[in-house]
């Protein structure tokens, strides 16, 4: 078997008081979609900022296809490319200009640097747009050119840090069509996200991150199937009867105790037997509790997070992911 593209091995990374990674440990093969799943805060963009070179961990180690992230941070940069959530182009420059711009801080030759530009704007359907200035775009465009301007330097490993927040549905699954491409062209990513249904299609293995470590890893089946066989899902009519209408529902869980959504009027919990909603509705009605709706489902990557964790990875929560991580490529000049 080839070496991993990526090793993290018991990373810690405090921010005075804030444990931001906690014995984070990580492998990814490469030529592979690797998820990082989880909330704000977890600690996703401070692992991509610690494997980008633009962090010193506290301790522990990391490396890129074998080099040390600290000790060896240009030979990292040189295989990396890095996009997040907030685009960083220049916008007094075209779109062509951006993407030459890095393939030249890539030392490529001129001429080269303009041939791949003109690929990589084709790839990301820029092409129309490529000579406009990039104030004129719009943010979905914007994005858009930050990732061809990370793929310039055909990087080995791509880092992608939450890439899609905050696009339109179209815009989304272009992007998810380019990580796609990539993975089939060899180059392994590394992809944090808080959109379940991301990680569900895009990622071959899927790691849960909360609090600063990995709770979980697995391809998103084996996830699921930690769960239990299927979900019972009940919202009752009074928001305010959800606690009672857990307890009613309890002995009826083949795992961990009822999920609740106290806002919702929402209780989820894994069962065994599909007969569960029968005698869910059984038990309800004897404590005179009404049912808005009931319904037995297979196991989401959500119920996955919300047992390991407690919460939905969509939350937002406080955290270290204070500053936003930007494009290493200039570094690799």
């Amino acid at each position: 078997m080839s070496a991993p593209a990526i090793v993290a091995e018991n990373l810690r990374q405090e921010f005075g008081d804030v444990v931001a990674l906690d014995g984070f440990s990580l492998e990814v093969e490469p030529g592979t979609v690797v998820g990082l799943l989880g909330p704000n805060g977890a600690g996703k963009t401070t692992f991509v900022r610690v494997v980008a070179t633009l962090l010193t961990p506290t301790a522990g180690r990391a490396t890129v296809h074998g080099f040390d992230v600290v000790q060896e941070p240009l030979a990292v940069r040189r295989r990396i490319g890095l996009a997040g959530q907030f685009a960083a182009v220049d916008e007094e420059l075209t779109g062509r200009e951006n993407v030459e711009m890095i393939g030249l801080l890539y030392r490529l030759p001129a001429a080269e640097a303009k041939r791949r530009a003109a690929e990589v704007l084709e790839r990301l359907s820029l092409t129309a747009a490529a000579d406009r200035r990039v104030s004129t775009y719009s943010g979905g465009m914007r994005r858009r050119l930050d990732l061809g301007a990370s793929l310039v330097g055909r990087p080995q490993v791509m880092l992608l840090d939450e890439p899609t927040t905050g696009l339109d549905p179209r815009t989304r699954q272009e992007l998810w069509n380019t990580v796609e491409e990539l993975r089939r062209d060899g180059t392994t990513v590394l992809l944090t996200t808080q959109y379940l249904e991301e990680a569900d299609r895009l990622a071959q293995r899927i790691a849960v991150v909360d609090h600063g470590r990995i709770v979980a890893e697995g391809t998103a089946a084996e996830l699921k199937a930690t769960v239990g066989t299927e979900m019972l899902s009940v919202r009752v009519a009074d928001a305010q009867r959800s606690g009672s209408a857990a307890a009613a529902l309890a002995p009826l869980a083949a795992g961990d105790e009822p999920i609740v959504d106290a806002a919702a009027g929402e209780i989820r919990l894994a069962v065994a037997d599909p007969s569960a909603s029968a005698e869910a509705v059984r038990r309800l009605d004897a404590e005179q509790i009404a049912i808005a709706a009931i319904e037995l489902q297979q196991p989401s990557l959500d119920d996955v997070f919300l047992t390991l964790t407690g919460r939905r990875a969509e939350d937002q929560t406080e955290g270290d992911e204070r500053a936003d991580p930007r494009r290493t490529q200039e570094a690799a000049a």
